[in-house]
């Protein structure tokens, strides 16, 4: 009987049949290998050395790059190589230059960190966090004062230097109608920081910004359409700013143009407030005596000069005033800021009335308020 299931042997198998098996084998797997190498390389061309095996990751501890105004993609990332961010300057180019959102990096101090893919600095780069310590924030209706301690406080640069810049503006970009009077012209805006600034390359560029706005609403243009200078109507914009919120901007500019045709004071608090050098708007008889050329209770026609910088949109009101026969308002609400406007000296007082018992309310509250804070911390 024959048996079913392998032969058991104790001596060498015999050999093959076949003896190039093995080498084509062997020659296969050669072939293979060169391949994949070779789509390897593709993919490396392709997708550039990040994602093909360079330092991938969002990166560990801290660094600081300056990025100078004009910089280059190939000086932005020896930058970065330098300060260890990114593996190789040809990892950056390799990324940036083939995401157009690397266009929108600006001059600036970025907080980055080190061992970081070049796409994750580039993605840090562009957000606005890794920036918040290089900006300067300037809101509308800064003084001169506020706006270079503001200045001085983000560059770390002395107020001196400001100052001294100030008082001899003779080459930052003022505008020919300036006349060399810089109040008004630092205009109010978010700018990037290099850490690399002087005090007079920054005003210069406050001026530059202001000379941008004012070509953006044609004031000069339109001022002289409307019978007044343009610096006539910049301390007209610095008037409404200090005055009422941005919603009443174009009817407080109205009262403004009203009175000045009436030939009567604008009896505005604020230009007295910036003569004293104070912010309260609620003066007493004493203050809103004060003897000078911004006391706009006891000398009539506009300022001097403005009182703040104003942005656009109160530049804009000073042009383009709303259209109505007031001339008066009165912010009604001390909490709301709330501002109604009257055509007669009788409603005017109806206001004042109205204001007199909101604040009187208010005060009760915040003394209330304060009492009560008081008693649950004892």
């Amino acid at each position: 009987m024959s048996q079913l299931g392998p032969m058991m042997t104790s001596g060498p198998l015999p050999p093959s049949r076949h003896r190039a098996t093995w080498g084509k084998r062997i020659a296969a797997l050669i072939a293979v290998g060169i391949a994949l190498a070779m789509v390897g390389a593709s993919i490396l061309l392709i997708r550039g050395p990040e994602q093909a095996g360079d330092v991938a990751g969002v990166g560990t501890g801290d660094a600081v790059v300056v990025v100078s105004t004009g910089d280059t993609l190939t000086e932005i990332g020896q930058k970065l190589a330098a300060a260890g961010v990114v593996a190789s300057v040809d990892d950056w180019i390799n990324t940036a230059s083939v995401d157009e959102r690397a266009a929108k990096i600006g001059p600036g101090k970025y907080a980055l960190r080190k061992q970081m893919s070049a796409t994750e600095a580039l993605n840090l780069m562009l957000d606005p966090a890794s920036r918040a310590d290089s900006r300067l924030v300037l809101p509308e209706g800064l003084r001169l004062e506020q706006t270079v301690a503001t200045a001085a406080e983000a560059t770390s640069l002395p107020k001196s230097d400001f100052q001294k810049v100030l008082r001899n503006p003779t080459d930052i970009g003022l505008p020919a109608w300036a006349k060399d009077r810089p109040e008004g012209f630092l205009f109010p805006a978010t700018y990037d920081l290099t850490g690399e600034e002087t005090a007079k390359g920054l005003i210069k560029s406050l001026v530059a910004r202001f000379n941008q706005a004012s070509q953006d609403v044609g004031l000069e243009e339109r001022a002289k359409e409307a019978g007044i200078t343009p610096y006539e109507a910049l301390i007209v914009a610095s008037l409404v700013e200090a005055e009422v919120a941005p919603g009443d901007f174009a009817k407080a500019a109205r009262v403004i143009y009203n009175r000045l045709d009436k030939g009567m004071p604008l009896q505005l608090d604020s230009t007295v407030a910036f003569a004293l050098g104070i912010k309260d708007l609620q003066l007493n008889q004493q203050q809103l005596a004060t003897d000078s050329p911004y006391n706009t209770y006891v000398r009539k026609g506009l300022p001097p000069r403005p009182i703040n910088s104003p942005g656009q949109a109160a530049i804009e009101a000073a042009l383009s005033p709303a259209k109505g026969k007031w001339l008066y308002f009165v912010a009604v609400d001390p909490q709301s800021k709330e501002t109604k406007f009257a055509r007669t000296y009788d409603q005017f007082l109806a206001l004042k009335r109205e204001f007199q018992a909101n604040l009187a309310q208010y005060e009760k509250e915040q003394a209330q308020s304060s009492s009560s804070s008081s008693g649950n911390g004892g």
